[in-house]
């Protein structure tokens, strides 16, 4: 099935015609199905130059997906190791607040959910696989099903809200910002992570032709930083540093402050 075509850019609302990019075949990512159509295809918008797919899923190619989880995000999946990668997370954060309520936004794994609580945050997962959701729970870690556009109405005060490698999967990521800058309390802390479009090390696996980012058909878009600090910007955040992921491959890691 199609995906629904974006009209505008999905971060600037620029209307004018993008630049085709490339197309990329994600037959065979893990996640593969009937629902979704195969070919990606990547524009960069005329106005403010993001990249981003055509088009993002509907309700039901949405609901398809979250049938499914791989192995590797699943709750406790690596451990043991992955806590050694969320330690050096929080103690970044922890520079700047050492304490209160922590919101991590689709956690996956949970490695960073359980590495903030060891750290001494009181900690809440958000998830929309339910799979993970459920599994998260029988570990007595408080989490919600739901979206973080759909928790402006309540009033949660967080220290901290993390989105690691989740801002790319989402088709208005503006949206999801301005939540998050909602939930924050005064001098809160905001976590991103995910790939890094533009730099020298992206340009090197699309040199060897061995990207994984552009048939990685749960993303809708490929950020550059200098992209990525415009848009904290618009929505009020500050951005504080820049490091390097060790999440996944060629990805970025930036703390935000509301």
């Amino acid at each position: 099935m199609p995906r629904i075509l974006y009209e505008r850019c999905p971060l600037c609302g620029d209307e004018s015609k993008p630049q085709h990019v490339r197309e990329a075949d994600c037959s065979q990512h893990p996640l593969s199905c009937a629902a979704i159509e195969p070919i990606m295809r990547w524009l960069r918008c005329s106005g403010c130059e993001h990249v981003y797919t055509d088009g993002y899923f509907d309700k039901q190619q949405f609901e398809a997906l979250k049938e499914l989880t791989l192995q590797h995000q699943l709750p406790g999946e690596d451990f043991e190791r992955q806590r050694v990668v969320s330690a050096r997370i929080v103690e970044r954060v922890a520079e700047h607040i050492d304490h209160g309520a922590w919101l991590d936004v689709g956690f996956g794994n949970g490695s960073l959910l359980f590495t903030a609580e060891e750290f001494g945050f009181e900690v809440t997962g958000l998830e929309m696989r339910y799979e993970n959701w459920d599994l998260m729970r029988e570990l007595e870690i408080e989490t919600l099903y739901r979206d973080i556009t759909t928790l402006a109405e309540f009033d949660y005060n967080f220290a901290v809200i993390s989105m690691c490698d989740v801002l790319e999967h989402m088709p208005y990521p503006k949206q999801a910002l301005e939540a998050a800058y909602r939930l924050l309390q005064p001098d809160g802390v905001l976590l991103l992570s995910m790939p890094h479009y533009n730099c020298t090390a992206w340009r090197l696996l699309d040199k060897f032709e061995c990207n994984p980012y552009w048939a990685e058909l749960e993303h809708f878009h490929n950020f550059s930083r200098e992209r990525l600090y415009e848009l904290l910007r618009e929505c009020e955040f500050t951005p504080h540093s820049y490091h390097v992921s060790q999440r996944y491959r060629v990805c970025m890691e930036i703390i935000a402050v509301k």
